[in-house]
């Protein structure tokens, strides 16, 4: 008889019952704190093209780079000249 994997640690008893609490709590907690992460303090892009050179991607071609925006100093107006500011919908 075949039985999905969930199925089986239900059958295991308290073992597969705290294994599914723990990973659903987790889920629960982690996405949201994810979610505000990126939406409030900070978000990963990749640079591509030749938009940003020299300063980002010098090579050009077909490599990129992965920069780590900073949405905080935008968020409280502490961007100042010289700093390089992205549009990310």
């Amino acid at each position: 008889r075949f039985l999905f994997p969930f199925q089986e640690m239900a059958q295991m008893g308290g073992f597969g019952r705290r294994y599914i609490k723990a990973f659903v709590s987790g889920f629960f907690i982690a996405v949201p704190v994810t979610v505000t992460v990126l939406d409030r303090l900070a978000y990963v892009a990749r640079v591509e093209g030749a938009s940003m050179q020299p300063s980002l991607n010098p090579e050009g071609g077909t490599t990129s780079d992965i920069v780590l925006l900073n949405r905080w100093s935008v968020r409280h107006y502490q961007v100042q000249r010289g700093d390089i500011v992205s549009v990310v919908n």
